[in-house]
């Protein structure tokens, strides 16, 4: 459909057909919010209205809309070669993107597995754990650990060992063989804490009760989030991470970093490994890697578990795993074009730069009606609000519809409103997001 979308044409019989993700949809086709159109910082909304982008998308446009870079390459790709088969054929442009990623990955974790998807790179990642230490001779390490609280995607993997509750209780009894850390947020303790939290980094010895219960012989991998995203900004504290390294190195189980968040600038840096100096197994991303222009996913992991499966295993297929759109090639040269902006426009830098103007701006919303938390690293926020008696979540969804009004998008999670715009933003962006943000939180019953 070519023509504009007018108020008239977004009727609810009009969007009937498609059951939309995360969405309470009898509200959303009653009263919808369409996008229709991008550039930069904004969107435009159905009715005409720009849109200030307070989220990236969803989590994912770190370099804004419609970077004139990244469309010419995805047009020229398009014109070039738009498909090939990644199952014992390949294309140029997947091993390039894979050498070009692994310029910005930790050393030594330069070994790339190509996905769609943040979901499909938390089960690719948690079958390679799993098929590494069976392997070496260790086929006994088949529990896997997750965290409270955490979001590794939708996939039956991804909601085993994700720890959300209305993400997981409609689905029986899922992958057996899981436990779960506890999460890292205590209100009490942490509230308002500019960056990361002083208290909590004892909570990593949860690790080693796990180890007691089930024996480190049995468990093949750890996997968190660096800071906890989707469950509402959880920023982990300090010397937490660094815990949990140290005790999955000493009893020879892997870890996972989920850094489909975290991952391409968004605390300013590469990836929150980096930031936080803590070098995992396994590093899951997406979002980012195209900024979102594409879907396309990835696992990288340390050279010494790529080189197991060279020497131990048989001949031919080394890892029974892959996906028909691995390596797109219109996702590699979205990704491509996308780490090339990345780098030429210095948008880690801005980030890093910009962080604790951004930390001043949102923790001045403080004292603002029903503000009960206020969280923040790099450039994200997560603004916790009360909750209405007997009515849990509802005033974090009129504060996001009462944004989108205002000309404002933010994400919703409960009662928490997160915020974590494009890395292009500027001073005066800040200000803007915040400004807006402020007054619609005043306006809130």
């Amino acid at each position: 459909m070519n023509k504009p979308i007018t108020t008239a044409d977004a009727q609810p019989n009009d969007l009937s057909q498609f059951w939309v993700p995360f969405t309470s949809n009898r509200d959303f086709k009653a009263a919808p919010r369409l996008l229709v159109s991008a550039e930069g910082m904004y969107y435009k909304s159905h009715d005409g209205r720009d849109i200030l982008d307070g989220t990236a998308g969803l989590w994912c446009v770190n370099i804004g809309h419609r970077h004139p870079r990244v469309v010419e390459a995805m047009k020229a790709q398009i014109d070039t070669l738009e498909y090939a088969p990644p199952f014992q054929f390949g294309q140029p442009l997947a091993f390039e993107l894979a050498q070009e990623l692994s310029n910005i990955t930790p050393e030594g974790m330069d070994r790339i597995f190509f996905t769609n998807s943040g979901s499909e790179s938390v089960d690719t990642a948690l079958k390679i754990a799993l098929a590494y230490h069976r392997i070496r001779g260790e086929g006994t390490r088949t529990r896997l650990i997750g965290r409270e609280r955490g979001y590794h995607g939708v996939g039956f993997g991804g909601i085993s060992v994700g720890g959300i509750v209305y993400n997981r209780k409609f689905y029986g009894p899922l992958i057996p063989g899981v436990d779960h850390l506890p999460h890292t947020h205590n209100l009490e303790q942490q509230a308002f804490s500019r960056g990361q939290p002083e208290w909590g980094a004892h909570l990593a010895d949860a690790l080693e009760d796990l180890v007691t219960l089930h024996d480190p012989s049995t468990i093949a991998a750890v996997i968190v989030e660096p800071m906890a995203g989707s469950t509402g900004v959880l920023v982990p504290p300090k010397g937490y991470l660094q815990r949990l390294r140290e005790i999955t190195e000493k009893y020879g189980i892997l870890l996972i970093f989920d850094e489909v968040i975290t991952g391409f600038g968004r605390l300013g840096t590469s990836f929150a490994a980096e930031y936080f100096d803590v070098k995992p197994d396994l590093i899951t991303m997406a979002k980012g890697l195209t900024s979102g222009y594409v879907p396309m996913g990835a696992v990288a992991c340390r050279n010494e578990i790529y080189q197991a499966f060279m020497d131990e295993s048989p001949a031919g297929i080394e890892l029974f795993h892959g996906y028909t759109y691995s390596a797109h090639p219109m996702a590699c040269a979205a990704a491509m074009a996308t780490l090339q902006v990345y780098q030429e426009d210095g948008l880690f830098r801005n980030a890093a730069e910009l962080s604790p103007y951004w930390e001043e701006a949102v923790h001045s919303l403080k004292g603002l009606p029903n503000v009960k938390d206020i969280r923040n690293i790099g450039i994200v926020a997560g603004i916790e609000l009360a909750s209405i008696d007997g009515a849990p979540g509802k005033r974090g969804m009129d504060a996001t519809v009462k944004a989108y009004e205002a000309g404002l998008m933010v994400r919703v999670t409960g009662d928490i409103l997160a915020l974590s715009p494009p890395l292009i933003l500027t001073k005066a962006d800040i200000d803007k997001v915040i400004g807006m943000l402020g007054d619609v939180l005043k306006t809130l019953d």
